[in-house]
């Protein structure tokens, strides 16, 4: 192939040229599917939209580096992917009134369980906290629609799961549960002190498909169940922080900040 590229220079010219025009309309098939969605888009619809699917993988890559240095960047949230506003403008569309809300401590402490935790109950969360969840602390973060329900376990009284949802990837500007903090990041950031136990680590949390301990939810528990009537009364936990929120897929502020 090198010979014959050496041979014919202008033949080889036109191939690049055709591949990089092909790959240019691609990225402009996805980049108008991208802006006419109202949330994150599967990689895999946006796949089946071009016209080569096998080349999804690069039409992404160059897509976000188009928008790379623009006011609105391409961002990844596990299997999908959004258009946002560059995190260093953010400010400029910050309303000016919003509602109030606090997150608790409790609420803090269970999200940042289930993140790392993942898939996790709600005696398991217990257990690493060493007191009871206060009753709705669980449903506040589902509404902040950065908790879900997974399914439940294969053990008795069948327990429900909780994970993390794309809207914890997107507000916390993750491209996959994987990308939390590291015990080194974690230390490095002041977090932790020097007097760990030498067996401690931070644990590979999983928000992909149902493990083989783990059965899925019925229809209508998917849509309704909460787990409100299973909460232990409150644990006395003070109001942490304020939390901003005015949509759920708009939350601007980190509340472990």
């Amino acid at each position: 192939m090198a010979e014959i590229a050496r041979l014919f220079p202008e033949v080889e010219q036109k191939r690049g040229d055709a591949e990089a025009k092909a790959l240019a309309e691609a990225a402009r098939i996805a980049e108008a599917l991208l802006f006419s969605a109202t949330e994150p888009m599967p990689e895999a619809e946006i796949a089946k939209r071009l016209p080569d699917p096998a080349r999804i993988g690069a039409v992404m890559a160059k897509l976000r580096e188009d928008y790379a240095d623009r006011g609105v960047v391409l961002v990844r949230v596990g299997s999908k992917w959004i258009f946002r506003t560059a995190s260093d403008l953010g400010w400029l569309l910050s309303p000016a009134g919003r509602e109030v809300k606090k997150l608790s401590r409790a609420a803090l402490e269970t999200l940042a369980i289930i993140a790392y935790h993942q898939p996790a109950t709600r005696a398991e969360i217990e257990d690493i906290r060493g007191v009871a969840i206060s009753k709705g602390t669980l449903d506040v973060l589902m509404e902040t629609g950065w908790v879900k329900l997974r399914g439940r376990r294969r053990s008795p009284g069948r327990p429900i799961t909780y994970g993390t949802t794309d809207g914890f990837l997107l507000h916390f500007g993750l491209e996959a549960i994987a990308d939390l903090p590291g015990l080194e990041e974690l230390r490095g950031a002041g977090l932790f002190d020097g007097r760990l136990p030498p067996s401690f680590s931070v644990p590979q949390p999983h928000d992909g498909a149902l493990q083989d301990d783990e059965d899925p939810l019925d229809a209508d528990e998917a849509a309704d169940e909460t787990d409100e009537d299973l909460y232990a009364p409150e644990d006395g936990d003070e109001d942490g922080p304020e939390l901003v929120i005015d949509d759920p897929d708009s939350l601007d502020r980190d509340p472990f900040a």
